[in-house]
């Protein structure tokens, strides 16, 4: 992860936001002050152009996922002209992420663009910050609605987890035993989407059977500990649902080094460059997402217009990304794209 983040880093030319002396770790990654000017947002000005807007861009946990997604939010803020602070818990923790928040708000930032790692545990932190004039938004993960002013989601939550059962259905056959590995039972979004696909499963597919669910904390080496485990503890699976981006590909690679490949078929949740050498050698039948990227290029976008007294309208075209929806509270971004051995490398994130 670090190896990856370090080779995103330089290549955009990123500069660190924080004093070497200090523990609270942040990156600015995008902004056109000179980096002594940036360890701090500066006072309000009585009179000249106005300040750049400082928002704050966190992630769930650090991976592949959302340092894409971090990408595209260093787009959004290169081309809107704002400073962009980047902080990733060190772990997929609510309480870590508590703490995040509390340094931005002694930071005083404009705005706080969050994915919720538990959608209850940080409304009161997040509504301090409002409190103290900071707006707030999430993105990839929700909160209870008093804890920000909107949620930027990639798909709809029913449509994604109802297509999820659907495209292990197929592959499966219709019939057998699968089981799911998700992120964590307190995020919000996967259990959206756990919910659909049991909806899915018991109104259309009787025949299959769901054994159990694990976690895996969005954590790579957990993961792959977990699929070996679901192998040996149910010998006679059949599918594996990856709905966290690190589960479908470490899956795969347990499958092939279980020596079940095409035996225990896997779909799921992850990006095409990760999913690519799976889907070509048979480990993987069929991955889905969304472009990450443009997730990141759509919260800071938005969180821009919130900053300039602007709410999202439904059907509004975003340059690079398309047109969004609004249902109340929620801006949905798209549909889900379906990654096979046919297309996968079509894609490139």
């Amino acid at each position: 992860m670090f190896r990856i983040f370090a080779i995103f880093l330089a290549a955009a030319l990123l500069m660190t936001a924080c004093d070497s002396s200090t523990s609270k770790g942040y990156e600015l990654i995008y902004s056109m002050e000179p980096e002594s000017s940036a360890e701090a947002k500066p006072p309000a000005e009585t009179s000249g152009p106005p300040a750049r807007y400082q928002v704050a861009f966190v992630p769930k946990v650090g991976n592949d996922y959302f340092m894409y997604a971090a990408e595209g939010a260093r787009e959004a803020a290169e081309d809107l002209g704002i400073d962009l602070l980047y902080r990733e818990p060190a772990s997929a923790d609510a309480e870590l992420q508590i703490e995040i928040v509390e340094e931005l708000i002694e930071r005083q930032v404009d705005l706080i663009a969050l994915s919720a790692n538990d959608p209850d545990k940080l409304v009161p932190i997040l509504r301090r910050a409002m409190d103290e004039g900071i707006e707030v938004v999430t993105w990839d993960g929700d909160t209870q609605a008093e804890g920000r002013r909107f949620f930027v989601n990639m798909v709809d939550p029913e449509v994604l987890g109802r297509h999820l059962l659907d495209t292990l259905a197929l592959t499966m056959g219709e019939e057998g035993k699968f089981a799911i590995m998700t992120s964590s039972f307190s995020a919000a979004n996967n259990n959206e989407w756990l919910k659909w696909i049991k909806v899915q499963q018991q109104q259309y597919y009787p025949d299959l059977e769901l054994v159990t669910t694990v976690t895996t904390d969005d954590v790579t080496e957990r993961a792959y500990e977990a699929a070996k485990q679901l192998l040996a503890d149910y010998p006679e699976l059949d599918g594996i649902i990856g709905n966290s981006s690190v589960a479908p590909p470490v899956a795969a690679m347990a499958v092939k080094e279980a020596g079940k490949l095409g035996r225990v078929k896997v779909v799921g949740l992850s990006n095409p460059n990760l999913m690519k050498e799976h889907l070509l050698d048979g480990s993987a039948q069929m991955s889905t997402l969304w472009s990450p990227k443009k997730l990141g290029y759509l919260t800071i976008q938005l969180a821009n217009d919130l900053l300039n007294g602007k709410l999202p309208v439904d059907g509004r075209e975003i340059d690079g990304v398309g047109n969004i929806r609004v249902n109340g509270d929620m801006v949905i971004m798209g549909e889900p794209l379906d990654f096979t051995a046919e297309n996968v490398g079509q894609y490139d994130f």
